[in-house]
Order: structure tokens, then sequence, then C-alpha cells
């Protein structure tokens, strides 16, 4: 996907979401003032690392349902990424969790945990990027060249520690062995990477992150390309199902990294398949609705939050109020 592309889903993001609530703009907000008994009670949201994309939206996510349902309270869990937040779903601890696709594809089966996790998908929020970076002043340019150097695939229960190994591995290395890995929050990687001690770092979320930005800025970083790693398959289709794409930063992402191949990673909001059909349409019609709302102010990436991608979830069925939500608002 091109700089141009990037643009343009942008655009629709915001374009798409605006028109809609402007054809549809009564919906939403009949529902919080006609229906005393409609949602209410608490919902408990587990989003990402407090400094990372995930918690960003879920913030907006939170005040928008708050706004619109004064009756339905919305508590933020912050959390390591989408494994832990696929456990807390699975467990009962949460009702609503922010997942990458291709972590969500893995817990409906036997790949991630021993049984399969039910799930239901509200919508297909964004797509985000796979950013691998190095100092700038390494001499490390591809993943192949970290051999021999620590390098922080992301903190344990993450989407992205997931797929670093992955990555890792289609470049001929064996993490742990060839690459010492630690497993470091965000905030942490950066503080090793202006120490020196891990040679480079990897996160799943919008661009620009704050936190690179202010690295790329002191000491400067490279990033490093990561398409040529994707799995081969056929035409493309088992990358599509897994919700990975090739992409390309932006170049108005960070200084150098503008042009550099990369891999798209979109993301789910996804709940367990008992959540009330209700509170579903509900949060759905948000979606859709207050999409303009909802995309954190920094992110320059590729984003969709519209109804013609929203129920694009791959494997991950929708959640019966979100079909309901989607036909009434869309056909």
């Amino acid at each position: 996907m091109s700089g141009p592309v990037v643009d343009r889903r942008a655009a629709l993001r915001a374009g798409v979401g605006v028109v809609a609530a402007a054809a549809l703009g009564g919906v939403l907000v009949g529902d919080a003032s006609r229906q005393s008994t409609g949602p209410s009670g608490v919902l408990r949201l587990a989003t990402g690392e407090p400094t990372a994309f995930y918690a960003a939206f879920g913030r907006l996510l939170a005040a928008e349902i708050e706004g619109a349902y004064p009756e339905l309270s919305c508590r933020i869990r912050t959390t390591a990424g989408s494994v832990t937040n696929l456990e807390l779903l699975r467990d009962g601890h949460v009702d609503l969790a922010l997942v990458l696709t291709d972590t969500a594809r893995a817990a409906q089966d036997t790949t991630l945990f021993p049984r399969p996790v039910p799930l239901r998908a509200i919508g297909r929020l964004y797509e985000t990027y796979l950013q691998f970076a190095v100092r700038a002043d390494s001499s490390v340019r591809s993943v192949s060249g970290l051999a021999g150097h620590t390098v922080s695939l992301g903190a344990v229960g993450s989407g992205a520690a997931l797929l670093g190994e992955r990555l890792l591995r289609a470049a001929g290395l064996t993490p742990g062995t060839d690459v010492p890995v630690r497993h470091l929050r965000l905030a942490a990687a950066a503080d090793a990477v202006r120490a020196g001690t891990v040679e480079g770092l990897l996160v799943a979320g919008g661009v620009p992150l704050p936190t690179l930005t202010d690295l790329d800025k002191d000491p400067g970083l490279r990033f490093l390309p990561l398409t040529d790693l994707l799995p081969r398959r056929g035409d493309g289709e088992g990358l599509a199902a897994a919700g990975l794409e090739e992409v390309t930063f932006p170049e108005s992402a960070y200084r150098t990294a503008g042009g550099v191949a990369t891999v798209g990673v979109s993301n789910l909001l996804v709940c367990r398949p008992d959540l009330d059909i209700n509170v579903a349409e509900a949060i759905t019609r948000l979606l859709v609705l207050r999409a303009s709302e909802l995309v954190p102010g920094s992110a320059v990436g590729a984003q969709f939050l519209d109804v013609r991608s929203l129920i694009g979830t791959g494997s991950v069925a929708l959640h019966a109020g979100a079909v309901r939500a989607y036909r009434a608002l869309h056909g």
C-alpha cells in the first residue's frame, strides 16, 4: 500500500464517518434520549499500554460511549496487548477487547491457547503498522542483520511479541539463540534503545507513535523493511485472512521512515458471544456514526472506521448486535 492509498483511507475514515453521521445523526441521539432503560451498567474494555495506540483509542471510545449512553459506564483496563486482552476476555474479566486480527485468528483454534476462545467481533477498526526500528547509528539494515544483537519484541502478552518471533524466524534467525530477545513495555524499550542496551525494538501501532517520535529526535531511528518476511500463500488470501498486508510508511510518519516497506496489521474490537445484543448494537452505531471522533490525534497512518471496512472481520464472526446495527445503517 503506497502513500496515496494511506491518504485515501484516511479520507474515507473522515469522509464516510461524517457523511454517515450527517445522514443518520438522529439515530444515535434518539437511542440515548428515548431509551431510558436502554444500554446501562458497566462495560469493561481491555486496551494496551498507557502510552500506545490502543489506550488512546480506548479513551476516545469510552468517552463516546458515556456521552451517548449516560447509564453505560465504560472502564478502561490498560494491558500488555492482544494476548493478555484475549485471556481477560476468555476469563470474564473484561467485556470488550482490542486485538490484532492475526492474534484473534490464532485464538480461535489451538495455535495460541490450549482451547479455542469463543469470540465475536464488533468491527474491524484500524490498520496499524509493525514498526521495527534500530538506532540511526546502528550498522543493522535488515532483520537478518540483527544476528548477535539484543532486541525488544514487545511486552509479554502483546500481539507484536508473537509477530516479532515470526519475523525473526522468517529471516532465518532463532529467537533467544541467534538474537537475544527481551520483552519490554514500550517506555522501557525506548529507554533501553537510548542507553544502548538493546539494538532495536518492535511495536505495532498507529504512526507516528509519540514514544518513537521522541526517539527519532534523539538518538535517531532507522526503520527496518519487513515485507520480504511475510509468508507467501498463493494470491495473498492467507495474508488477508490474517489481517496482514504490505504497506509503506507515510512520508510524514518519522524523519526517515517514509517509503520503507513494512507490514500493516488490522485490529478488531472483539467480545464474547454472550455480550448483550443491545449493548453490541449501541457500540457498533458509535463506530459508524462517531468515526471522526475515534481517531487518536497523532495518527496519520491508514485508518478504516467506515461501514464498508468495519464488517471485514475475517474469520471472527460479527456479533448479532453488530450485524443488526450495520444492516440498519447500511442495508
